[in-house]
């Protein structure tokens, strides 16, 4: 049996992609210990999730992802530009479509700008609340851990920020665990570092949870990292977001928009 797949990248957050658009391809009772085995950077593929393409009731199509820890993720802002890419180089669909997700359904406007996929995404509403987050406690979020003051914002997914001057004195590896299996998130959080830059400009690092490590960028977390800093008032409605991947451009507003690329960086087969 020989499995096709594509490995899409968006700012670095990479992903490996399942076309089900016609049949499932890989069993529901399988589609985590998949991606546990395949985005092994040393013994698979390697990719910070995969990506599972198929058919909606309600959408275009539906985007379902996996994470390495085998756990299935509600939304992923860079996953769902390289599943943009795929749909979009495929001919699924034109320069815009909805994308059903466990977050909900998602907007997507794209296309090329030269030779440079870009996709804007209406991404979930910021929700402040600790009920929505999910967190312990009523009201907004801010708590003090390891002496850091930290606020939370779910961006489809729940996000802890915090903002610091020196973003590369920060030692991610070992407080964003810390942070992320806080007994006040009940789930869990992904964890974002941010320092400002200058006007409307922000600079961040991700730890990212079902990857347990950080990654090069997250649309999600730079969706929330932008939110939370307009929400104190530090940046306006439109922030450049500096991920070590590369910019994304958040828009807050009547609706919430992410701006990025997306790059397919190869195709091949697994052979059973």
């Amino acid at each position: 049996m020989e499995l096709k797949f594509t490995k899409l990248q968006g700012n670095g957050n990479d992903f490996i992609l399942i076309d089900e658009f016609e049949c499932m391809v890989i069993p529901e009772e399988m589609k985590g210990q998949f991606a546990h085995l395949y985005c092994d950077r040393r013994f698979g593929i390697g990719a910070d999730g995969v990506l599972y393409l198929g058919r909606s009731a309600e959408a275009d199509l539906a985007m379902r992802l996996f994470q390495p820890d085998e756990s299935e993720a509600a939304m992923c802002g860079n996953g769902i530009r390289c599943f943009a890419r795929y749909a979009f180089d495929t001919g699924y669909v034109e320069h815009t479509c909805s994308v059903e997700t466990q977050a909900g359904i998602m907007g997507v406007e794209m296309g090329y700008e030269n030779d440079t996929f870009m996709a804007t995404i209406a991404m979930p509403e910021p929700r402040f609340d600790r009920k929505d987050i999910p967190a312990a406690g009523e009201g907004e979020y801010r708590e003090t851990i390891e002496g850091y003051e930290v606020y939370a914002v779910n961006t489809g997914v729940p996000h802890a920020v915090i903002f610091v001057e020196d973003l590369d004195a920060v030692p991610l590896s070992t407080l964003a665990p810390v942070i992320r299996n806080h007994a006040t998130f009940p789930e869990g959080a992904n964890v974002n570092v941010v320092a400002r830059e200058g006007e409307d400009t922000i600079r961040i690092r991700t730890f990212e949870r079902g990857i347990e490590d950080e990654t090069t960028s997250c649309g999600t977390g730079a969706t929330a990292s932008a939110a939370v800093a307009h929400h104190l008032g530090y940046v306006g409605p439109k922030v450049r977001v500096e991920t070590q991947g590369g910019p994304l451009v958040i828009t807050l507003g009547e609706k919430t928009l992410m701006e990025g690329p997306a790059v397919t960086v190869f195709r091949g087969s697994i052979e059973f």
